[in-house]
């Protein structure tokens, strides 16, 4: 945030505030990907028939067991939304089977794990029966490591008071690091994964990249589920291709005509963060929204941080709650044309939106307003030198981060029974959206904290920790990494609410997973773009080699 004396004609550029400029470009304009060995309705064709096989492996399946042990593989593999009926009357066998008919701890908790991360409630007690007369886990069941590994992910979906799997996860933690560069491929690469993040804490399509290759290694994997795999990812980054270069020309246009310096130029890496939220094909205006709104928050962040006076800051705000044409004249001649756009971009959506869509644009357009209050309330902070507590910090960051907004955009995904109930809980603000905003904020913040001191925006998270309570930085990292924690139980506990919800709430707790991807090992990679490099090429630049 500039100071109120910040001189309104000499603008910085990104290169002058530390930002790097896009390593993309109009990189997804021109890019033609070379020919596939296969011709694209082939592929089309080939994966149809994939499909129906694999319809017909649900009928065929040897039991329930077997059956639970596919939709696993179709979920790590990122083919499972072509499967949502078969997978749903799989979970609910499931939820019928009776734990103790297994003695297997690998099949234990990956039914305990599917079952809980698709809203249904199972006791921690299932995992009573590895244990010895001490109550401690029997040292025997270590000798079955993948067991171990499909425990510590299920201890994943635990919530506020549940010390047992609280044990189970320490226990199967200790074990894993134990037998860490021990084991056989592909084993090996997700305990080593696992470690570092667990499973169900993971970015789902980036792990799912990684598992397609490792699939490949595992003993009696089945070939039809491995081809279609391959030819949907295939196939889908067909579509994010055409979706990239509209979406860039789109961007083209806007920076264009605001022609502001100082904002980040992040389209790619805005559009990667639509991406992984929502990937399945038939979510392209979707996929279109969420990005503009991330696009939209970040150079409504970069202004109040940045540029804008704190008269300035005020003037944006007031115009922005109005939400007229006339409100322009509020503004300095550089604000002018974001003003413009902001309105015109909200306008060309709801001119985009199907007339068959039940998703209503206000909603949308009253989490910006609510999400520039935040930004303004920053900016008083910073103007007045004042250091918030660190509640009232947190109370406001976690709204400014974009959650409710970009929370707002994705249930424009649901389907008709839900979407007018869903944008309205959304629109509310529930728990659920704090929990998940929270994550997002602390995350970011934990990821800023040793550059955040050069830049004129107001105290993080963490710095506000560190003055309110008097301790170091890594002190107040670890506090706040408790913080996440407790956010994510408050996420799992959603999953046993409100079923008829449960497809909104998936997609909000995929904004809080998608920080594994941005904020990984403490950076800011959606800032600091060029380590997410490589990852985007793989996304959308790199087929999935078939064979």
């Amino acid at each position: 945030m500039a100071s109120s004396s910040h001189a309104a004609d000499t603008p910085e550029t990104t290169e002058q505030l530390g930002f790097e400029p896009s390593s993309w470009g109009d990189f997804f304009i021109a890019y033609e990907p070379p020919p596939p060995k296969r011709s694209e309705e082939w592929m089309m064709a080939r994966a149809e028939k994939l499909k129906g096989d694999v319809s017909l492996l649900f009928k065929t399946c040897n039991g329930t067991r077997a059956r639970m042990f596919l939709v696993d593989t179709l979920q790590h593999l990122g083919i499972d939304h072509h499967f949502e009926e078969q997978i749903h009357d799989s979970l609910n066998e499931l939820l019928e089977s009776d734990f103790s008919s297994s003695s297997s701890l690998h099949e234990v908790a990956l039914q305990f794990r599917l079952l809980r991360e698709n809203g249904h409630w199972v006791s921690p007690d299932v995992f009573d029966k590895y244990k010895g007369e001490d109550g401690s886990f029997r040292k025997d069941i270590t000798n079955e490591p993948k067991g171990i590994l499909i425990l510590y992910n299920a201890t994943h979906l635990l919530i506020q008071g549940e010390p047992k799997l609280e044990e189970a996860m320490t226990f199967a933690r200790q074990h894993l690091v134990s037998v860490n560069g021990s084991l056989q491929s592909p084993l090996d690469k997700q305990v080593k994964r696992a470690i570092h993040r667990a499973l169900p804490r993971a970015c789902k399509r980036v792990e799912v990249l990684q598992y397609i290759s490792e699939y490949e290694e595992e003993e009696g994997h089945n070939q039809i589920l491995l081809e279609l795999a391959k030819l949907d990812f295939n196939l889908l980054q067909h579509v994010h291709l055409k979706e990239l270069k509209d979406i860039t020309e789109w961007w083209k246009h806007f920076s264009g005509f605001i022609d502001l310096s100082f904002i980040r130029d992040r389209l790619v890496e805005s559009y990667t963060w639509a991406y992984v939220l929502y990937y399945e094909k038939g979510f392209e205006l979707q996929r279109s929204i969420t990005t503009k709104m991330i696009v939209l928050i970040t150079t409504l962040d970069d202004t109040y941080d940045i540029r804008a006076s704190i008269e300035e800051c005020r003037k944006l705000h007031e115009a922005i709650q109005r939400w007229d044409k006339t409100a322009v004249s509020l503004l300095p001649e550089y604000l002018k044309k974001l003003y413009i756009e902001l309105l015109r971009t909200f306008k060309n959506i709801e001119v985009e939106m199907p007339v068959n869509v039940n998703y209503d644009t206000a909603y949308l357009k009253k989490a910006i307003q609510n999400h520039v209050t935040g930004y303004l309330q920053e900016a008083e902070w910073c103007y007045s030198k004042h250091k918030p507590s660190f509640e009232n910090q947190v109370n406001v960051t976690s709204l400014t981060i974009g959650a409710p907004t970009v929370c707002l955009s994705m249930m424009a995904s649901m389907g008709d029974t839900i979407m007018k109930r869903a944008v309205e809980w959304v629109a509310g603000v529930p728990n659920v959206v704090i929990a998940a905003g929270k994550i997002v904020r602390f995350m970011n913040d934990i990821a800023a904290f040793e550059n955040r001191k050069c830049k004129g925006d107001a105290a993080s998270s963490v710095e506000c920790y560190i003055h309110e309570y008097g301790v170091t930085g890594e002190v107040a990292i670890a506090r706040i990494y408790e913080l996440i924690e407790d956010e994510w139980r408050t996420l799992n506990k959603a999953l046993f609410e409100d079923h008829a919800l449960l497809p909104a709430l998936k997609r909000i707790i995929g904004l809080a997973l998608s920080t594994s991807l941005f904020y990984d090992n403490r950076n800011d990679v959606y800032t600091d773009s060029k380590h997410l490099h490589k990852t985007i090429k793989s996304l959308f630049v790199k087929p999935v080699l078939s064979g």
